[in-house]
């Protein structure tokens, strides 16, 4: 099958885009080809369909988002902000038809597009084309408005009730958690399949190779400092102040935590007040995504390392988030072998957590027993190395691209 993925942004490290990689290499390998539609493209992506106005960083999208949800929806009248939403959706519609038509493609893949309305054209035009050229579609969810604070107060809901998904007859809905599932189908009365995320456990985890040997010389790190990871964006959500109190309370000189991902995707406020935080508790807190992209590479004459290359160099991973859709960075902690420190979000006490993993557990806040538990295992590699080589297997037989490739063959078998 010709199969086309379209979304806002299809480069980076991001949840999406990694997601739709390991989505990619399953479905070629089942013998389909993969064609790709975003407002932002790169890596794996480079050479597929760019259209500025799907990224949800292009202004004229940004000013939807102000003016529908939270104060801004106050400053508008709403009737007319939805009628410049569908003209916007107009002006999108000829090139995402082109995309589709000239790629001859049988089956479209929407991520999250039609789930968190971070581009409301874009939502309403998929719907509309969709319905318009029958065409079979995957509607991949990775996260919906219901489930984010920002989105709660807005003045379109009906809007976001008919696009935020789309209940179409050529749809097929896919949640990435079971709690998702459930959701979906008490809100919407729209049934879906559950495939979690994924990761590439039956491939050994590379080391470290000449490329990575002054990882930790490079962040200027001494011998005997230990090197803390916290592998995502700055966003509240992701927790990093349990990150930091946990930092601020072990044993250890040189406390300092290493964050790798970028500050400015929800604003950066959060980013200011967890320095001003680190500050009183006498952590240097570290952003490095100047270092670490999505390949390896020189620029100006300086190293660029990938994500990977930062994982076999932690003693300690840290991921606190308080929501996430499923949790990238937890399965790459685990591909890793890496001790690992994780806040129980609803996901993880839904369907991870129970399936027998070890970690660190936090509770929504950082207790005394968390910590004994972190300082007595950072002196302890044995013990770290039964716990890691544990969650590897259990995360082979439940989030393995062998346990995509099944998922997907039964998705896609009525569309062929």
């Amino acid at each position: 099958m010709r199969i086309g993925f379209i979304s806002t942004r299809l480069n980076g490290t991001d949840g999406v885009s990694l997601e739709v990689e390991k989505w990619a290499t399953v479905l070629k390998r089942m013998g389909n080809e993969c064609y790709y539609c975003a407002g932002e493209l790169g890596g794996y992506t480079a050479g597929g369909t760019l259209i500025p106005q799907l990224h949800f960083d292009h202004q004229s999208i940004i000013n939807f988002s102000q003016n529908a949800f939270g104060e801004g929806q106050h400053k508008v009248d709403a009737g007319q902000l939805v009628d410049d939403i569908y003209e916007m959706a107009d002006e999108i519609r000829a090139p995402l038809r082109a995309f589709i038509r000239t790629n001859r493609l049988d089956l479209i893949v929407v991520e999250n597009a039609l789930t968190i309305p971070m581009n409301l054209p874009l939502g309403v035009t998929l719907t509309g084309l969709i319905a318009e050229l029958g065409i079979d579609t995957i509607a991949h969810h990775h996260d919906f408005f219901w489930e984010r604070q920002r989105y709660q107060s807005n003045s379109i809901l009906d809007l976001l009730d008919t696009a935020f998904p789309a209940k179409l007859p050529t749809i097929q809905h896919v949640t990435i958690n079971s709690i998702a599932q459930t959701r979906l189908k008490q809100r919407r009365d729209i049934d879906s399949e559950v495939i979690p995320n994924v990761h590439d456990f039956a491939t050994p985890p590379p080391g470290i190779d000449e490329y990575t040997r002054d990882f930790r010389q490079v962040l200027g790190l001494k011998e005997g400092d230990l090197f803390i990871l916290q592998p995502t964006r700055v966003i509240q959500r992701k927790g990093i102040e349990m990150a930091l109190e946990l930092v601020h309370h072990l044993d250890i000189p040189n406390k300092q935590l290493f964050i790798t991902h970028q500050a400015h995707d929800e604003g950066l406020e959060y980013w200011r007040w967890l320095k001003r935080e680190a500050g009183m508790m006498r952590v240097d807190i570290r952003l490095v995504d100047h270092l670490i992209g999505t390949v390896r590479e020189r620029v100006d004459g300086h190293k660029i390392y990938s994500l990977w290359d930062a994982y076999p160099h932690a003693d300690l991973v840290t991921y606190p988030s308080t929501h996430e859709g499923f949790g990238n960075a937890l399965l790459e902690a685990i591909y890793f072998h890496r001790l690992t420190v994780v806040n129980r979000y609803p996901v993880y006490n839904a369907d991870i957590g129970p399936l027998g993993f070890e970690f660190i557990e936090l509770d929504g806040f950082v207790d005394q027993q968390a910590v004994a538990q972190t300082e007595q295992l950072l002196t302890n590699a044995d013990q770290v190395k039964v716990m890691t080589q544990k969650n590897y297997q259990l995360a082979l037989e439940h989030f393995s691209l062998e346990v995509l490739e099944r998922k997907l063959k039964e998705i896609i078998a009525p569309f062929k």
